[in-house]
């Protein structure tokens, strides 16, 4: 992509009522632009990201073998009666007719639907366990929306379900996506601690937030700094690791304002080890076993014909949120730093273009070609301005990888700069190896 075709809104000023940085960032990188209060279209940048996250999160989910379906944005209001929460809810549900007069709503959540789904078409304990998931859009009225995507109205949401016939067999499910949870924030380039949750409106008795710390968050946490010993990449999916992996977590004190206890905080973790600060909610999974299987009527057949209620689980990813909360914990001293995986482009071409001579603009357009060809994304800005107002420019948009064609650039060599600030004096061939051996690591 050349950087005078993208559609990309660059603001010079930060916006006022933007208070933190990743929603000072995505309005300035033209990434978002708010169309009403707490609702916000995404663009072509800021979309990119997201697509990638997405993509990232659905590769874990499907290698614990849950398999993908999509329910629809807008639910009736017959099932969650069914369920006992359509009253109870409250207003953070919008709730709608259609011009029959029939009740609907715009969905938070997706508990009730995957039921009746499920109950629709499984009847015999054979066909357990299963794993059910979907991304798509919710929409929850938040009283007060603030911070950019971080709370806002409509966001874009992994949601996936779990049934089991009973609950030893339901607390490997849960172990599973816990498992699948840890790994996924690892290939974003986060660390995210496993905290002990109150369940909140969806219910049950076994809850865990996944939190990455953040200044910026809004979640007060008191943890055991020895949990960030704990290397996920040393397990593997197979049910004794991803229980020993647990176990490992479930060693080390690490709760959420709900559930804090001083006495016992103090009790169990050293003054030394002891960690007190906020973090950002990026993922909340729960256990609640027959919650909504019973009001709702969903069974399933044993061996003997006895019918029992299955077993759920609920498990949410914010994969928008996620955008924000990259940010949060990525952003340093003016420079946005987005992982490899998820950059919206693998390396910038930043030319020093002079007045009546097109050289380093022929010679960017060569690299570019070339890097297409190897299916690298690349993005070469063309514009005709300043190389050091480009410098800031892209030190705001966050690509990984930059190939400057300036003054410290030969014929056959060209000065490749990691987001980091190592430069390096590169040919061509080196740099195309450079950038494909960061695609295959991750």
């Amino acid at each position: 992509m050349y950087l005078s075709k993208l559609f990309i809104p660059i603001l010079k000023e930060t916006p006022a009522e933007a208070k933190i940085k990743s929603h000072q960032l995505m309005l300035r990188a033209g990434m978002i632009k708010q169309s009403s209060t707490g609702i916000y279209s995404w663009l072509p940048l800021g979309f990119k990201v997201m697509k990638k996250i997405e993509q990232i999160v659905r590769e874990e989910q499907n290698k614990i073998g849950a398999q993908e379906l999509l329910m629809p944005t807008i639910q009736s209001a017959e099932i969650w009666k069914e369920s006992g929460r359509y009253n109870d809810y409250g207003e953070e549900m919008l709730r709608i007719k259609d011009r029959q007069g029939k009740e609907m709503l715009y969905g938070p959540t997706n508990e009730e639907l995957i039921t009746e789904i499920f109950r629709s078409n499984i009847k015999s304990y054979k066909s357990l366990p299963q794993l059910l998931y979907h991304i798509q859009w919710k929409f929850r009225d938040e009283l007060r929306p603030r911070f950019g995507v971080m709370r806002c109205k409509e966001f874009f949401m992994k949601d996936a379900y779990s049934f089991d016939v009973d609950d030893n067999e339901a607390k490997k499910s849960y172990n599973k996506m816990f498992f699948a949870y840890l790994r996924t924030f690892k290939r974003l380039g986060l660390t995210a601690i496993p905290m002990t949750a109150d369940a909140g409106p969806i219910g049950g008795d076994l809850s865990h937030e996944f939190i990455i710390l953040a200044e910026t968050g809004e979640s007060k946490i008191y943890s055991d700094k020895r949990i960030f010993d704990i290397d996920v990449n040393k397990h593997v999916d197979s049910e004794s690791s991803i229980n020993n992996l647990r176990k490992q977590y479930d060693k080390f004190y690490a709760v959420t304002d709900d559930k804090f206890d001083k006495k016992d905080f103090e009790k169990k973790v050293n003054k030394e080890n002891q960690l007190v600060t906020k973090g950002i909610e990026v993922g909340h999974i729960f256990y609640f076993g027959d919650k909504y299987s019973k009001p709702l009527k969903c069974t399933v057949d044993l061996q003997d014909g006895k019918k029992i209620y299955v077993k759920m689980g609920s498990y949410g990813i914010g994969v928008s949120r996620l955008v924000a909360a990259i940010i949060e914990a990525k952003y340093n001293n003016n420079v946005m730093k987005w992982p490899n995986e998820v950059a919206p482009f693998d390396v910038a071409i930043i030319p020093s273009l002079q007045k009546n001579d097109n050289s380093n603009l022929l010679k960017a357009e060569k690299i570019y070609n070339s890097l297409i060809k190897d299916k690298i994304d690349v993005l070469l800005d063309d514009t005709d301005e300043h190389l050091s107002a480009k410098f800031k420019k892209f030190d705001l948009l966050g690509i990984p990888n930059q190939i400057i064609l300036g003054s410290k650039s030969t014929s056959d060599k060209f000065e490749f700069k990691e987001i980091d600030g190592k430069s390096d004096s590169l040919s061509l061939d080196q740099i195309k190896n450079k950038l494909l051996n960061k695609k295959n690591i991750n």
